[in-house]
This record gives structure tokens, C-alpha cells and sequence, in this order.
């Protein structure tokens, strides 16, 4: 690959990236632009502009936007109608927010005329994947710099003495080992490495950012109602509210509640298994929502088809898939299927348990006159039960009268 002219850096303002940022100028000599995404995270950002200014960017190569409305409409809404789960348990918080950092990533090297993008993902993780594989599908020219797998700082001591020589400021609490990695946004938290490699050791307690201790939490249970349109989340206790509003709500009746933590093995997209620690408050609470909404208004063949599909959709995205076509027919067909999921959920909140308590929709199939123990004024037929049953059996009866005329 030739050199890069120009290079679009994903960049917090933390260490790690800032040396990137230094090691990109001096390694390549190319101009480096940096962009900072708000995703929810919790952290002031406008350190990050002060850091790249003083290791020389441009003011007018220091983007800063605050991402999170979309984050939400256009990246966790629509995996939250597939109720996405990847190996049954994780919520793909770190997986969704790839796609879109990629796609800004593409979209300003277009804007700043640079030719090549670049990311801190190491080489053992799923995000190089992530990463690549959007601004890949985005630009197919485009060019990716990955420097952990190409530079020669392997080890902490290394990147801090390339930090000081360069004179890249190191905050105190960074020239010890951290005792974990964390990263985050407003769909969720995880922390990885370091004291959780060991899954046979139990998370201390202080690993937990985003939640109270469920044993901590209060002793009362609470009662929330969230109002869907077309299978995404609108309302909370009848107050119209933006998605990313609405996800900021749920994480703090989550957090309030020790709602959504999960100590969780996974497996790599790369081939190893690693060990997480996962904080996604408000995302579990609004999946319960999303799927009691469901109970109520999807039909059963669309349901069922649905379901079966989630594992391979959930897998797409943890894999760095989003802009494929498969992930985007997937994706068609659920969207198909929330044409009628509309209604409100009615939830208890209770020591870091989420229940659907009550569920109502103008668009429910849910038929009482069906359904009832009592007289149900000719509503269902049950002499018709005994045809159903005598059609279904039909190819048993042949398969055991078949064994039974072999064994004779």
C-alpha cells in the first residue's frame, strides 16, 4: 500500500489514540484529520479538540459531532426490532456503533479529500473487522490504516516512552496497567481484559459502571409504560420523546434498578473466545417492551419466521456485516413484519429483573372471545379441533403403522 496523503483518524483525545495521531505524522508524514463521534459515552469531548490542536491538527481537521439521535434512529432501533441477540445473551452494544463511526469516518476523507482512514482497534479484536468491513462496503478505494498491527510499540512501557518523546501528555493514572478495558455509549458498557481475563474469577464489583448492585437496589418495584409505533419505542408513561431520549430515560430506570448487567464468554469473530463484562440498562429494558408489544400484534407464522432468523441477522452485525446485502434483506424483512407493532407495555422494574406486566394495542390479535374459559357466543367451534387434529396425525398414523407391519 503507498503511503496515505491524507488520513481520517476515529479519535477519542485518550493516549492511545493520541499516539496514533503522532505516530501516523511521523511514520507516514500525511496530514491527519481527526473526528471524535458523541455516542452516548458520558465524557466531556472537548478535550479531545484541545488534545488534537496541540499535536498540530488544524481546527478545520478536528471534527467533533454529536451522533447520538442517529446512533439510535438509524443503528439501534432497527436491530432492536430483530430483538437481536448475538449467542443468545449479548446486546451487541459495541458491535452497533462500528457501522456508523465508519460510515463518518468514509464520509469526511470524501469532504477533507483524504485518501485513507484510521482506526485504534488491535489485531486480536472483532472492531478491526468492524471497522474495515463498513469503509470498505462505503469506498472501496478507500485506504485503512491499522497501526497495531503494523507498528512495533508492543508493549505498554513502548507507548509510553514514544508518548513522552514525543511529548504526548500522560495523565498519572495512566503510566500504570489499567485493570481493565471499557468502552462505551448509550446503548451500553463493556470492559474487557486485564482482571476479567480469567473467566473462573469472579468480576469485582468495581468493574459494574452503569448499574447499582441489584441487591442495592430499591426494595419497591416500579411500574413504567412505553408506547411503540411500528415496532420502535415513541413514548414513556405517554410522553412523546426522540429515540435517543428515550434510550437516556431507559438507562436510568436500568441503572436505578441494576437492570441489564451480564458476565458473558463469547466468541470472536476472529476465532478465540473472550470474556465481558456488559452493562446495557436501558436496551434490556426496551427489548422485554419490544417483545411484549409483539406478543400482542405479530402473527404467529411472521413471529416464528422472525425468531429463526435472528441468530444469523445478530451474527451479521456482530461480525461487521451491516452494509452487507444479506444484513440489509434481513433487515427488510423485519421491518416488513412491525408494520402492526404498535401499542404500549407495561413494565415492572425490580432489583435487576424487567417484567411485562400488561400489554394493549388498537392492532392487537389477541381475541378474548377466543380465548376465554367461558361461554364464548360461538366465537370457535371446538367440534372443529377433533378434523385438525385427525389431518395432523394422519402421516404418524402412517409412519407407526408402517414400523408396526415391519416388525412383525
Amino acid at each position: 500500500m503507498s503511503a496515505p496523503k491524507k488520513v481520517v483518524l476515529a479519535y477519542s483525545g485518550g493516549l492511545d489514540t493520541s499516539i496514533i495521531l503522532k505516530w501516523l505524522q511521523t511514520e507516514y508524514g500525511c496530514e491527519v484529520v481527526t473526528f471524535t463521534a458523541d455516542l452516548g459515552q458520558g465524557e466531556e469531548l472537548e478535550p479531545a479538540r484541545k488534545k488534537a490542536e496541540m499535536l498540530g491538527i488544524k481546527p478545520e481537521n478536528i471534527y467533533i459531532e454529536d451522533v447520538r439521535e442517529e446512533f439510535v434512529k438509524d443503528f439501534v432501533f432497527p436491530m432492536f426490532r430483530g430483538n437481536a441477540l448475538y449467542e443468545g445473551e449479548y446486546m451487541l452494544g459495541t458491535s452497533i456503533a462500528r457501522p456508523l463511526i465508519s460510515k463518518r469516518l468514509v464520509e469526511i476523507a470524501a469532504e477533507t479529500g483524504a485518501d485513507a482512514v484510521a482506526h485504534g482497534a488491535t489485531g486480536k479484536g472483532n472492531d478491526q473487522v468492524r471497522f474495515e468491513l463498513a469503509a470498505y462496503a462505503l469506498n472501496p478505494d478507500i485506504k485503512v490504516i491499522a497501526p497495531w498491527r503494523e507498528w512495533d510499540l508492543t508493549s505498554r512501557t513502548r507507548l509510553l516512552e514514544f508518548a513522552e518523546k514525543n511529548q504526548i501528555p500522560i495523565a498519572k493514572d495512566k503510566r500504570g496497567e489499567a485493570p481493565f478495558s471499557v468502552d462505551a455509549n448509550l446503548l451500553h458498557t463493556s470492559s474487557e481484559g486485564k482482571v476479567l481475563e480469567d473467566p473462573a474469577e469472579q468480576a469485582p464489583d468495581y468493574v459494574y459502571q452503569r448499574t447499582v448492585n441489584p441487591e442495592d437496589a430499591p426494595d419497591t418495584p416500579e411500574i413504567i409504560t412505553i408506547g411503540f409505533e411500528q415496532g420502535d419505542a415513541v413514548s414513556i408513561n405517554g410522553e412523546a420523546m426522540s429515540p435517543a431520549t428515550i434510550l437516556t430515560a431507559l438507562n436510568e430506570y436500568g441503572r436505578k434498578h441494576g437492570i441489564g448487567r451480564l458476565d458473558f464468554v463469547e466468541n470472536r469473530f476472529v476465532g478465540m473466545k473472550s470474556r465481558g463484562i456488559y452493562e446495557t440498562p436501558g436496551g434490556t429494558i426496551l427489548l422485554q417492551a419490544h417483545r411484549g408489544i409483539e406478543q400482542i400484534t405479530l402473527d404467529s407464522g411472521a413471529g416464528h419466521l422472525k425468531d429463526s432468523i435472528m441468530p444469523r441477522y445478530a451474527e451479521l452485525i456482530y461480525n461487521g456485516f451491516w452494509y452487507s446485502p444479506e444484513r440489509e434483506m434481513l433487515q427488510a424483512l423485519i421491518d416488513k413484519s412491525q408494520e402492526h407493532v404498535t401499542g404500549t407495555v407495561t413494565l415492572k422494574l425490580y432489583k435487576g429483573s424487567v417484567f411485562v406486566v400488561a400489554r394493549d394495542s388498537e392492532h392487537s390479535l389477541y381475541s378474548e372471545a377466543h380465548v376465554t374459559f367461558e361461554e364464548d357466543a360461538g366465537a370457535y367451534n371446538q367440534e372443529d379441533a377433533a378434523g385438525f387434529i385427525q389431518l395432523n396425525a394422519l402421516r404418524l398414523k402412517l409412519l407407526a403403522a408402517r414400523d408396526r407391519r415391519l416388525k412383525k
